[in-house]
């Protein structure tokens, strides 16, 4: 049974985080206890690691990464007495292990593969800054107490001159025993006393360590102000300073310390010795550098990843001082197919081949090559002529690509596309040129594959702008934003308006009235083109039901709504149009359904079903640009269509006096085979009277554009009705 605070933590803990931090805190506990000197019971050394436990996670979920926190938990282990190196490198692995595990996501929640990758990625940065502060932490206690204890031992054998021989005993008990090397040495640079741990830190060979003057441990790289702090020093103008030094040892290996050198002087306060304490930190910064490359380098393919890419790109394009930068972004062509088909582990030898290749591309100095993820890849260069280079660059990839890469005993052809971004230094930002890039890349993929495209703004501020409109289009529906225009259809035998068709317009906040070419192909690829049809639909059958019960003399008034080839597949077109149609009360045979030509090229029997169901209700079915599509004309008789819409392609050249006599031919053909397959033709891009009366002639049935009416709103198509009428 669950206790009332139990159940008021479970209504204020959800997901339940709590109790997941409770069972990290219980594995941390378990894994540290064995091996830390403390008085505490396992459960109190628990409830010290549980605030502990949540404050990691919190960086990890964090915003923005900030490691001062896990640098902090690593210095309250050293507080808490966690000081065995097992301390830490258990804290690490159960970091490792278990804190994506249990604080990663919330209790229930789908995985997000991307978000997943960005905690792993977090929890390794983590754990090295929490390796830092434990370092850190660790390190400053260490050399207090062991500074305190030298400072002692020094003073003590100074006075051990003149003082009994049992106390220069333990003080040398002392020296030699310390934890830390320390060396004594006089100002002229002579060492004249050195340790144990010191002589071990070197090699062994205390000669080796004694032969020589300080200065001869200079090593290349030592920062700039090292040696001019140990100048002060012997002059007596500081009385200590503490850095980060390597050093060589006897075998040519390099030996890195956290040095604290400082000044003792005598009796009247002349400098006299300098006394040199030193940690060896050498494994501490192999662990960290391990840690930095994990944390910057893809797993699968030892390249550079997005976090050490972004640091490099930030680089190059900073400042303004004449430098360049170009770069290539990669993307393999048809790579899902070869993960779908042959399965991951295939897929990742496969990139490792890519990785490999394309490091042997990238070789010169200024070039580098990194795995963003997935099948991204990119090429950075930089220096003086990289608007030659960055070419010359992406030709070289797309040559290594082209030789058939195998994978287990098959071989594959990959091909990329590459989008190139160069420029000068200190204009764009990074998150700009990667977007730039990313455009670009895909443009090439848009081309074919297998090539590079070099970018262009004004093709970017067009992609962006379409980014742009494609995540409006769901608010813009709902906001009411899109409105309906209406083109006369016109009888060419009286000139009567006959119908209409409906065209969709978009009045977008910030660029006015757009066309349907500038969103109809957006709403198709995001699949809102269902729903937008679904109310032009809803409207233009409302309006022309409108028309139809204030016409002059009642009669029919016809409705052309245009279909996308998305909406043809749609499950729900049939039950759509009659739900429209019954909630409006239109007849069938007063709508008109327009359809490409290049939607029903080799459409099989199960997408023309829905348009014969509509057929035999009633619903006229247009064949919109016929001529474009290239379809044979066989295949008309096929087709549930019972009207043709020429494309005004073929009626051009019948605008001007005289009339080219092989459209004639074209037209004529067309007309004739359409009425003798029953089928009404409306021609579309009527601008002049004398391509009317030509068209006439030629026997078409209907027509529009500008000549009769541009597209406007339904009052103004009225009135050409009632004109009629009259």
């Amino acid at each position: 049974m669950m206790v009332p605070s139990q159940a008021a933590d479970s209504a204020a803990d959800p997901d339940g985080l709590e109790d997941r931090l409770r069972r990290f805190a219980t594995i941390w506990s378990r894994a540290v206890f064995p091996v830390t000197a403390t008085p505490l019971t396992r459960g109190e050394v628990e409830e010290h690691l549980l605030p502990l436990a949540r404050l990691l996670s919190e960086s990890l979920h964090a915003r923005t990464f900030d490691p001062r926190a896990a640098q902090g938990i690593g210095a309250a282990l050293v507080d808490a007495h966690c000081t065995d190196p097992e301390a830490l490198s258990s804290t690490l692995g159960v970091i490792d292990a278990y804190l994506v595990l249990y604080c990663g996501s919330g209790s229930g929640a789908p995985a997000d593969p991307a978000a997943e990758e960005s905690r792993v990625a977090r929890c390794a940065r983590l754990q090295h800054a929490l390796a830092a502060g434990f370092a850190r932490a660790l390190r400053e206690r260490t050399l207090a107490e062991q500074e305190a204890i030298a400072r002692s031992a020094l003073q003590a054998r100074s006075d051990a001159v003149s003082a009994l021989h049992d106390t220069e005993t333990r003080l040398r008990a002392v020296f030699e025993g310390a934890a830390i090397g320390i060396g004594i040495a006089d100002l002229d640079g002579n060492v004249l006393e050195v340790n144990e741990t010191l002589t071990r830190m070197f090699g062994g060979l205390e000669n080796h360590v004694r032969g020589k003057k300080v200065t001869e441990w200079a090593h290349p790289e030592d920062r700039p102000h090292v040696w001019q702090l140990h100048r002060e020093l012997i002059r007596g103008e500081r009385e200590h300073f503490r850095v980060e030094k390597p050093f060589f040892r006897n075998d040519g290996t390099v030996l890195w310390t956290n040095m604290t050198l400082s000044l003792l002087r005598d009796s009247e306060g002349r400098p006299q010795y300098q006394l040199a304490l030193l940690e060896d930190t050498t494994e501490r910064r192999l662990l960290n550098l391990r840690l930095r490359y994990e944390a910057t380098h893809d797993a699968l393919t030892g390249l550079p990843n997005r976090t050490l890419f972004a640091e490099r790109l930030e680089k190059a394009i900073s400042g303004g001082d004449g430098r360049r930068f170009g770069l290539c972004y990669l993307d393999l062509d048809g790579f899902k197919v070869i993960n779908d088909s042959l399965g991951h582990a295939a897929g990742d030898r496969l990139l490792v081949e890519v990785a490999d290749r394309l490091q042997s591309c990238a070789t010169a100095p200024g070039e580098m090559v990194a795995r963003l993820g997935g099948d991204e890849f990119v090429a950075l260069t930089t220096g003086p002529d990289t608007q030659h280079e960055v070419g010359e660059l992406a030709a070289r990839i797309l040559g290594a690509l082209a030789s058939p890469i195998r994978v287990d005993g098959r071989e594959f052809s990959v091909r990329g596309s590459i989008g190139i971004v160069e420029g000068p230094a200190g204009e764009r930002t990074t998150a700009e040129v990667l977007r730039s890039a990313d455009i670009t890349m895909y443009r090439a993929k848009s081309a074919g594959g297998n090539r590079y495209e070099i970018a262009d703004p004004e093709m970017d501020a067009r992609a962006i702008t379409r980014h742009g409109l494609t995540t409006a289009l769901p608010a813009a529906l709902e906001r009411g934003e899109f409105f309906i225009e209406y083109q006369p259809l016109v009888h060419l035998d009286d000139g009567s308006v006959h119908g209409a068709e409906a065209l969709v317009r978009w009045h977008h906040p910030q660029h006015g009235v757009l066309g349907p070419d500038q969103f109809i192909p957006l709403a198709e690829h995001t699949g809102l083109i269902v729903p937008l049809g679904r109310w032009v639909l809803q409207e233009a059958v409302r309006q022309a039901r409108f028309w139809q019960q204030n016409h002059a003399d009642g009669g029919p008034l016809r409705i052309n709504v245009n279909l996308s080839p998305t909406q043809l597949h749609h499950p729900g077109l049939v039950t759509d149009t009659i739900a429209v149609l019954e909630g409006s009360g239109l007849a069938p045979g007063a709508l008109c359904l327009e359809v490409t030509e290049s939607a029903l090229i080799g459409a099989d029997e199960g997408l023309l079903k829905p348009l014969r169901q509509l057929a035999e209700m009633g619903v006229d079915i247009a064949l919109d640009d016929f001529g474009t599509g290239y379809s044979n004309l066989a295949n008309l008789r096929r087709l549930p269509v019972s009207i043709l819409k020429l494309d005004r392609s073929f009626t051009q050249g019948m605008q001007q006096l005289p009339v080219d006599p092989v459209d004639v031919k074209i037209v004529e053909g067309i007309v004739a085979l359409a009425h003798s397959l029953e089928l009404a033709v409306t021609v579309e891009g009527v601008e002049t009277g004398a391509q009317a009366e030509q068209l006439r002639e030629l026997g078409c049935d209907t027509a529009q554009g500008w000549y009769y009416a541009r597209p406007g709103p339904p009052d103004r198509l009225h009135a050409l009705s009632l004109a009629d009428a009259i």
